[in-house]
């Protein structure tokens, strides 16, 4: 069974973070320009939220807001859910399906490591699966 800590080093560690008090244009353009849907809100050093393609769908655009004054701390989630290095992939999924959530955190203690996305923790799932067929058909071909 595949853990974060070694899903994280097959991917790589890269977070990609936004300061709270930025705009929410400049996250919609880095995130655009990374190719990714969601983004990492630290403040001195600290995890104070995540900022979503969602967030930015349900708290600006329906809202009336302008994407280029209203500021990333004013619509990202502060009540995210974070994983630990040593959560097993399967409980990731089960974690993102029940709470409805795409990006997971990693802290380690206090510290961030990494970040999990849906994308992610599907592709470890099907990489372990595929994995233990090739086991069992090798088993079974050669005894």
């Amino acid at each position: 069974m595949t853990t974060v800590n070694e899903l994280l080093r097959y991917k790589g560690a890269e977070i990609v973070t936004i300061d709270p008090d930025s705009t929410v244009y400049d996250a919609l353009t880095l995130m655009s320009r990374r190719n990714i849907g969601a983004l990492l809100v630290i403040e001195k050093g600290r995890l104070v939220g995540v900022l979503s393609e969602r967030d930015y769908a349900r708290k600006v655009i329906l809202h009336g807001r302008s994407s280029k004054t209203t500021s990333v701390r004013k619509i990202m989630s502060e009540h995210f859910i974070a994983v630990k290095p040593a959560t097993p992939v399967e409980e990731c999924m089960g974690i993102m399906t029940e709470k409805r959530v795409r990006h997971l955190p990693v802290l380690d203690g206090d510290k961030l490591i990494g970040v999990v996305s849906i994308g992610d923790v599907v592709r470890a799932i099907i990489d372990d699966r595929e994995f233990t067929i090739q086991q069992l058909e090798r088993y079974i071909c050669c005894g």
